[in-house]
């Protein structure tokens, strides 16, 4: 990659249990203790540890900057409530796969929530609630990774796909359908068809993947992105016209009247699927990696 010193790089901060496979670990800390945990690791801290469920996506991530292109580039982070003496075998590991991941903070139990705006965190993915709702209560996109498919195709591209109220978008029509109904929320946006919705917390980080799209050609482009949402016409007009608003281009907009996203998102080929209603995320999670955005008003 090209250096490009006007823009920093697109962050991604990542626990330690999204990118590896850390349950028979995790397992001995529950039955045994910490003492029990500590020795576990530093014993095995020469055996590498298998991939998680978000490795794939890490390593399309850091692919990217082996491009010799001119973008911003992307870096992801190492967050770990391991202390840097348990954590040297995911640092071994790392190694291991040759992932270009170089810094990392190692908490010892602590909350890592007070590093993330030092590091300029654009994107923080955990297994960790709490963590997760912080972050996102700071405006720093976030979201809770779930177990679930394992062995997804691959289409060879980085493919990222956001549902839209509560996630790319504010809550403010959510509101309006759950508080009123149906009926109440269609005639809401057929009024407001032409008045922008305001941000929600994962629209800084579809600004910067488009930043990032933005210097390879269109029709050959390694990053393609989709919305995937149960909005269907009349409720498509306002969501199209506010992405317009910003200067946004999203490559693909699913609008699904309510049908269940799973089977969407496979064809789609998602690498990753943000989603604040759990509802969609355990549709999602049986066939694409899926991140749980505990935000907005169905999450208060």
């Amino acid at each position: 990659m090209v250096e490009n010193t006007d823009n920093k790089p697109l962050v991604v901060a990542i626990s330690s249990r999204a990118l590896f496979d850390l349950d028979k670990s995790h397992e001995v800390f529950e039955q045994q203790g910490l003492d029990a945990y500590a020795k576990y690791q530093i014993e095995h801290e020469d055996v590498p540890l298998r991939p998680g469920v978000a490795f794939p996506l890490v390593k399309k991530l850091l692919a990217l900057n082996a491009d010799k292109i001119n973008h911003q580039g992307i870096e992801v982070i190492l967050m770990s409530r391991n202390s840097a003496d348990t954590g040297l075998r995911i640092f071994n590991s790392i190694k291991h796969y040759e992932l270009g991941i170089e810094r990392a903070v190692f908490t010892r139990g602590e909350s890592r929530f007070g590093y993330m705006k030092a590091l300029e965190t654009d994107l923080f993915l955990s297994s960790h609630a709490e963590d997760v709702r912080r972050n996102l209560a700071a405006g720093i996109a976030s979201a809770m990774i779930l177990p679930g498919a394992q062995n997804r195709p691959d289409t060879g591209q980085l493919r990222i796909a956001f549902d839209g109220d509560a996630v790319l978008f504010s809550d403010e029509s959510e509101r309006v359908f759950k508080e009123q109904g149906l009926d109440a929320f269609h005639r809401s946006e057929d009024q407001q068809a032409l008045t922008p919705l305001a941000g929600g917390p994962f629209k800084p980080l579809l600004q910067a993947l488009q930043r990032i799209q933005a210097a390879y050609p269109i029709d050959n482009n390694p990053i393609r992105t989709a919305l995937v949402t149960a909005r269907s016409a009349p409720a498509h007009k306002r969501v199209i016209l506010t992405l317009r608003n910003w200067g946004i281009r999203i490559d693909e907009a699913l609008f699904l009247g309510g049908k269940s996203k799973g089977p969407f998102l496979a064809a789609f080929g998602a690498d990753i699927f943000f989603d604040d209603q759990q509802l969609h995320c355990d549709s999602a999670r049986e066939h694409v990696l899926t991140g749980h955005v505990p935000h907005g008003v169905r999450n208060s």
